[in-house]
């Protein structure tokens, strides 16, 4: 490829909970799950936050009654996430390998899952996760969807998790406890993994943490050494005005694909919400060779060059928008290495998935959906020029 553009007490409350596990990830158990796969290069490996998700149905009351502010995103220490889930015992609750970052590599290893157009696509994540049974748990499910975790687990630390508590009204009240997974540390292993990568994907979220920063620059300046693609993904508008000269350190010097949402977008730019994602993807493509920019149910922007293409919404009745961009990454990751050469057919690849995803409960694309989009792909394919060179 061309460069061009808690504890066991934990695990046991959640059982006599109600806990379940992700259904998403179960459905996985039916193909190639739990194959362990050392490839010579890996098709894709991100750089992330692994955190194990908790999601449950409470009521206003079950908030006031832990003091919690309803449709709030708040960090809590190890003590307040273990009385959250020891107040959710009887209720039903699953837990499930959560994060931006995941959804998106499951997506990619689920539509390159089968040999449509090509070879069953190596997906791998590395990260950081604790010795404890979250951290089992974590790396398990990713197997099971043929994403292979590849950091080992920190001696002593915990998984981090974020708690999901959704009322009635839709509203999500969100509890982040970080654990290990605000440290990333660039060894040996995460080098040789970075060195065997043909793209390698930052997640945003880690810009929050000093120290993973450095590893940043590390791993993208190794990925590049070696031939690799390195995309970023924006995260959050707030990530982003926190630590805006750092994504900008890492994408004026390394990144050949970014991720962003209108707002995210915008913040690059340092625009005001008059500006429309049009213009900031044409500029933002002056110093990224692809740049996507998605807005919603308007459709989205792949900028490249200092144009942008406009890439119309994937028909679909709404149900759950969590995780639409992460699907839509995949798209775009999916046609890159399956080498679609039109910008535009990629474009309304990644809509298809995110589509997809908006039109059911859940964040993760599924095994069936996945295998239909990879060979509506192939069939289109074999109409049109496959080139090595993307952008």
């Amino acid at each position: 490829m061309t460069r061009g553009f808690g504890s066991r007490k934990v695990g046991a409350r959640c059982r006599s909970g109600g806990f379940d596990v992700d259904e998403d990830d179960e459905e996985e158990e039916e193909g190639d799950a739990g194959r362990e796969l050392v490839p010579e290069r890996w098709d894709a490996v991100g750089l992330g936050q692994a955190m194990v998700d908790f999601s449950g149905m409470v009521d206003d009351e079950f908030l006031e009654r832990l003091g919690l502010e309803k449709g709030t995103r708040k960090v809590v220490n190890h003590e307040e996430r273990g009385r959250v889930l020891q107040a959710m015992d009887g209720c039903s609750y699953k837990a499930a390998a959560g994060g931006s970052l995941s959804n998106t590599l499951v997506a990619l290893a689920r539509l390159g899952g089968k040999p449509c157009g090509g070879a069953p696509l190596n997906v791998a994540m590395t990260g950081s996760i604790g010795s404890d049974p979250l951290g089992g748990f974590y790396r398990s499910k990713l197997r099971r969807a043929n994403v292979s975790f590849l950091s080992e687990a920190v001696k002593d630390g915990t998984t981090g998790t974020v708690i999901v508590l959704t009322t009635p009204d839709a509203q999500r009240t969100m509890l982040s406890y970080q654990g290990t997974s605000s440290v990333v540390n660039y060894d040996a292993c995460l080098a040789s993994v970075v060195a065997k990568s043909k793209i390698l994907i930052v997640e945003g979220y880690l810009f929050e943490f000093p120290d993973t920063i450095k590893s940043i620059a590390k791993a993208c300046q190794d990925a590049h050494k070696n031939g690799a693609l390195v995309a970023v993904t924006a995260s959050d508008v707030s990530c982003i005005e926190r630590h805006y000269d750092d994504f900008w350190e890492i994408i004026e010097n390394y990144a050949d694909i970014v991720f962003a949402n209108s707002a995210e977008a915008r913040a690059f730019c340092d625009y005001s919400s008059d500006e429309s994602p049009m213009s900031a993807a044409r500029y933002l493509s002056h110093f990224v060779p692809l740049i996507s920019v998605t807005d919603g149910p308007r459709g989205s922007y792949i900028g490249i060059k200092g144009e942008a293409v406009y890439i119309p919404p994937s028909p679909c009745v709404p149900v759950d928008t969590c995780g639409a961009g992460d699907a839509y990454a995949s798209g775009i990751l999916y046609g890159i290495l399956r080498g679609l050469a039109d910008l535009k057919g990629m474009g309304d690849l990644a809509a298809r998935v995110a589509a997809v995803v908006v039109g059911q409960q859940g964040t993760r694309l599924r095994v069936q959906d996945a295998a239909n989009v990879a060979q509506s792909l192939a069939r289109q394919m074999e109409n049109s020029a496959v080139g090595s060179d993307r952008f």
